[in-house]
């Protein structure tokens, strides 16, 4: 039997959050009859880029740059969250509680944290928020990079870093299961609304089986009440590249202002 790889790592954390994941990734591979192929030692990127890959997470910005007509998308989650619904998500552009800076204005020569330069929720949403407030193509006084939300909010905690955006899904995980990752922030603004991270597969799969798959993650989830509960996921919704073209157009408006990279 062919061994398959199915990973879902886009949100692993907190660890109730990581095991609903686990189980429902489960249960599709047993509908399915598949064998999970050992992913340990792969990168994100040769994990999307694998020909044994079945089935597996990304974000809409590396979705439509590094990965564009190499993947499939199967689906976009509808999650029924706190500012993440009917298929969309945004960013929240946090500070601490006790910044006296109340307005985005406000942090102008701040310093910034992002998890990474590839990261929709985390650098592109933000970029487009800031485009309109850069001079002479700078909004921060640094920008550092984290490698992860989780890290960014570290950053905040501990004063190391004045703004950051972090995915809302991810938040609203944090805020529900880990409050003490979360405490002592602050929304300042909310981003443009974007689609949710895809779930994709490989490029060689037919309309049938895409379908096919994307219908077995449904029915799944309808036999695992408590996985909805706990993700807060009710459904993948029919999805394709073309959907993310909105990723590509806040980048182009920031370019379009002068504001290309965040500095």
């Amino acid at each position: 039997m062919t061994q398959h790889l199915a990973e879902l790592l886009m949100y692993v954390a907190p660890d109730s959050i990581r095991q609903a994941n686990e189980r429902w990734l489960t249960r599709i591979l047993e509908r399915l009859g598949a064998t999970r192929r050992n992913a340990e030692g792969l990168s994100l990127m040769d994990l999307w880029l694998s020909p044994q890959l079945l089935l597996t997470q990304t974000c809409g910005y590396p979705l439509m740059t590094a990965l564009r007509g190499q993947v499939r998308v199967i689906g976009r989650p509808r999650y029924e969250l706190p500012d993440s619904s009917g298929g969309n998500h945004c960013s929240l552009l946090l500070s601490r509680a006790d910044d006296s800076r109340r307005t985005l204005p406000a942090f102008f020569g701040s310093r910034g944290v992002i998890n990474g330069e590839d990261s929709n929720s985390g650098m592109n949403l933000l970029r487009q928020r800031l485009a309109s407030l850069h001079r002479d193509g700078q909004f921060f006084a640094s920008v550092g990079i984290s490698g992860s939300h989780r890290e960014s909010l570290r950053w905040l905690r501990e004063d190391q870093a004045d703004l950051a955006a972090i995915d809302s899904v991810t938040f609203a995980y944090l805020a529900r299961h880990a409050e003490e990752e979360v405490a002592g922030l602050r929304v300042v603004v909310r981003s443009a609304f974007s689609p949710t991270l895809p779930y994709i597969t490989v490029a060689t799969v037919t309309d049938e089986q895409m379908e096919a798959l994307r219908q077995v993650m449904n029915e799944t989830l309808r036999e695992l009440p408590d996985v909805v509960e706990v993700l807060g996921l009710h459904e993948v919704l029919p999805a394709s590249e073309s959907d993310y073209q909105v990723v590509l157009e806040y980048q182009q408006e920031a370019e379009a202002l002068g504001f290309g990279r965040l500095r």
